[in-house]
């Protein structure tokens, strides 16, 4: 994006989603067009959303499903970037994650725009790979 592109308007944090990852995209993560590399994103979300399902699973898992990845704005090398997450499923053998991810950029710290939203499926898994049923216990409801 050009020094001309008028700026984003503020967008305010989610309420109810915990911080799972904070990170900053440094040079090497770069495309071809200076950007931050797709790929590169994807495994932070990936990274960022198993995060709340090791709360549960209590050993191996593996994901097994990205049911949706949204790129919303371009991330560029300096940016602030803040992965927020939460539940939206909770299953016999798998969890499903909701990962939304913003950016404050560097020349403007304090306001964040979301740059990426995604939904990924993790399942537990024995030694030998397969799925396993995820352990119950007091708590270990859906969370809000």
């Amino acid at each position: 994006m050009s020094a001309e592109t008028p700026t984003r308007p503020h967008t305010s944090l989610p309420e109810g989603r915990e911080l799972v990852l904070k990170v900053i995209p440094m040079p090497a993560d770069c495309n071809a067009n200076g950007d931050i590399f797709g790929g590169w994103v994807m495994a932070q979300v990936d990274l960022a959303g198993s995060v709340l399902p090791a709360r549960y699973v209590n050993g191996r898992m593996a994901t097994v499903a990205v049911n949706q990845f949204i790129f919303k704005q371009p991330v560029r090398v300096g940016d602030i970037l803040s992965f927020y997450a939460h539940i939206t499923r909770l299953g016999n053998t798998s969890i499903t994650v909701q990962v939304e991810v913003f950016a404050e950029r560097f020349r403007a710290q304090g306001q964040y725009v979301k740059v990426t939203e995604a939904s990924l499926t993790y399942v537990a898994i024995d030694d030998s790979g397969r799925p396993r049923p995820i352990p119950r216990g007091e708590g270990m409801a859906l969370p809000d």
